[in-house]
């Protein structure tokens, strides 16, 4: 079994899923007494989120980065940044390591084309939302159409994101909105919806909507399994 790096703390909420569903699937895997070898390195968000609303991207990049090597220090095989936001500055935490990152955006769209989505909602922070990064990968690269709410929906998904999920607080309000707006993406023509904030699934799930949702946490734990069993 290889040893997972997992680069989290953004926030830690969704990073304590990680932990859970990826030691839950080894064991789902392996039986018995099985569990994940894991390295987990957990930054203080508030420095990161500051520099979020700063701009300054490349001071968060050497943020992370520094947590990347010391994961591969640690023994990691492969690294997982536990958020989707945080993928923004991806490259720079590749060329800090000799080890490889499993991208999310790569294994929510090995999903998505697996399951022969063309066009697909997208909600997440809304750096997630409103960058490149992330939704032009998938269609660059995957060739799957992404598209995003508006701009009033699109502040409602990254307020409830940073004041109530990544908080761990829960809202029955906040979940209302969050269907209307799957919704009314599925309205637009939407096959499904990625969950592209790793926090959502705690507010959101399969079970509350007839729309396909792709939560990223999942895929990404998912992935993670499939590759530390690998031969």
């Amino acid at each position: 079994m290889k040893t997972i790096g997992l680069l989290g703390g953004m926030s830690w909420e969704s990073t304590a899923g990680y932990y859970r569903m990826i030691n839950e699937g080894v064991k789902q895997r392996l039986g018995g007494l099985h569990s994940a070898e894991i390295v987990l390195y957990s930054v203080d968000f508030d420095p990161i989120e500051r520099l979020q609303r700063e701009g300054d991207w490349e001071g968060a990049a050497a943020i992370l980065s520094e947590a990347a090597l010391r994961l591969e220090s640690a023994g990691a095989a492969f690294l997982l940044i536990c958020t989707n936001t945080m993928h923004l500055v991806s490259a720079s935490i590749e060329k800090s390591v000799r080890i490889p990152l499993l991208h999310i955006a790569d294994a929510t769209a090995d999903v998505l084309v697996a399951k022969g989505v063309k066009k697909v909602g997208l909600l997440g922070t809304a750096f997630t939302m409103e960058h490149d990064f992330y939704k032009g990968r998938l269609q660059r690269v995957y060739g799957v159409e992404v598209v995003v709410p508006g701009p009033e929906d699109r502040k409602t998904i990254h307020d409830v994101i940073f004041q109530e999920l990544c908080l761990g607080r829960i809202r029955s309000e906040s979940k209302a909105k969050y269907l209307s707006i799957i919704e009314a993406l599925a309205a637009d023509g939407a096959e499904g919806v990625i969950l592209g904030c790793t926090e959502i699934g705690m507010l959101v799930s399969q079970e509350d909507t007839k729309v396909p949702l792709f939560d990223t946490t999942v895929i990404h734990s998912q992935k993670a399994v499939e590759q530390a069993l690998l031969p």
